[in-house]
């Protein structure tokens, strides 16, 4: 028999459960706040349905062994698109939702080894506004979330930001395949690519000098709006950032736009964005969001209805932060319930009700101690804080 749980999977203590739980329900507060609805996406579905519509490789989906093609989810964005597409059809728009659970990212290991990593995230999608003013509400929301997690001393967070449009734009000169190996070596960063290509002097210089532009909104803005003019996708930022970042400075969250920056899945064609910490040894991404209104017509959505948004954090990795709040809130505090060998274990049960209904949490020593010593030393066994003795 295994010893040993499968490859990229953890058990978690529970320490971890119980901060991955207060986690969920500090993000569910402000969820709810917000008029968000929750929804429980199944996970396993339809391959189809896993891919996106193109959007997410095969290779990124644990399959099942199963009469139909199936598979557990990498994500929840399609699961609760398809659902609000089709069971939730007719409700009003702007209709918002939001899930928990795990997700099951496939990746391979460095040995070549199939890893499969299960983890717990938490986000919001709304759907049905098209307009600017959806990614307002998303974007502040957002920031309301980051702050209900309450993360320590400095996470040095970045939220770095991108458009499909700005890569379109920046592509509308080239044609295929020379355009998707442009497109794929700027989202990779990788300037090697880059110049392997058969490109002239003057458009390896303008390419490289977009491979390299990120950083402060106003001022890349400004460079796109020399070198491509006036464009819908530039003036929606420049709202976008006019009302984020003040916002933003609240928190100390170091805005970034990248134009060449997209997603690992292909889900996004508008807005796309992720949030980032400062781990213990390197950059976390605790949060990825965007637009995703062609995701929300492969699903049969039409008109205004045709549009969606949304976020989504990774707990586990929000737990592991150096930062995070398990350091710093303070738990319940741990009762031992005790007896003595001339009492009886239902008497320490009528003690351990009676504290239960007091609100604490306590628990029971089941087996006699000798005496208060004995009860003392399993209080610190047990890992709790007080000790309730019932001897002589």
């Amino acid at each position: 028999m295994a010893l040993q749980p499968a490859a990229g999977a953890r058990d978690l203590n529970p320490q971890q459960v119980e901060h991955n739980h207060r986690l969920r329900e500090r993000l569910a507060a402000v969820y709810r706040r917000w008029g968000y609805e929750e929804v429980a996406p199944p996970r396993v579905e339809r391959l189809d349905t896993l891919k996106a519509g193109g959007g997410i490789a095969s290779e990124d989906i644990v399959r099942l062994v199963a009469d139909e093609p199936l598979g557990l989810r990498p994500e929840m964005t399609a699961s609760i698109a398809r659902a609000a597409s089709t069971r939730f059809a007719k409700r009003s728009r702007p209709l918002r939702l939001w899930a928990s659970g795990t997700v099951f990212e496939n990746r391979q290991a460095d040995e070549g080894r199939q890893c499969i990593e299960e983890k717990l995230h938490s986000g919001v999608e709304l759907f049905g506004a098209n307009a600017i003013s959806a990614e307002l509400e998303l974007l502040t929301l957002l920031m309301d979330a980051l702050a209900s997690l309450d993360l320590q001393g400095d996470p040095q967070v970045r939220l770095l930001l991108g458009h499909a449009d700005l890569m379109t734009l920046i592509l509308a000169p080239f044609r295929s395949p020379e355009r998707e190996a442009i497109r794929i070596a700027l989202m990779r960063y990788d300037r090697l690519s880059l110049e392997a290509l058969d490109l002239d002097t003057t458009t390896m210089e303008r390419l490289t000098r977009l491979m390299d532009l990120r950083g402060e909104p106003n001022t890349v803005l400004e460079t796109l709006k020399r070198l491509f003019g006036p464009q819908p996708s530039l003036s929606e930022l420049e709202r976008l950032f006019e009302h984020l970042t003040p916002l933003a400075q609240e928190q100390g969250v170091t805005l970034q736009l990248d134009p060449s920056f997209q997603s690992h899945y292909g889900l996004y064609d508008g807005l796309v964005f992720q949030l980032i910490c400062q781990g213990q040894s390197a950059p976390v991404v605790v949060a990825r969001g965007g637009r995703y209104d062609g995701l929300v017509k492969r699903f049969g959505a039409r008109g205004g209805d045709g549009a969606g948004v949304g976020f989504s954090f990774c707990l586990d990795d929000i737990r592991d932060l150096p930062y995070s709040l398990a350091a710093s809130a303070a738990s319940e505090r741990r009762v031992l319930v005790c007896h003595g060998p001339n009492q009886r274990l239902e008497e320490a049960i009528a003690e351990q009700r009676r504290l239960h209904g007091q609100g604490h949490q306590a628990e029971l020593a089941l087996e006699p101690c000798s005496d208060r010593t004995e009860a003392e030393q399993r209080l610190r066994d047990r890992q709790c804080d007080d000790l309730v003795w019932l001897g002589a």
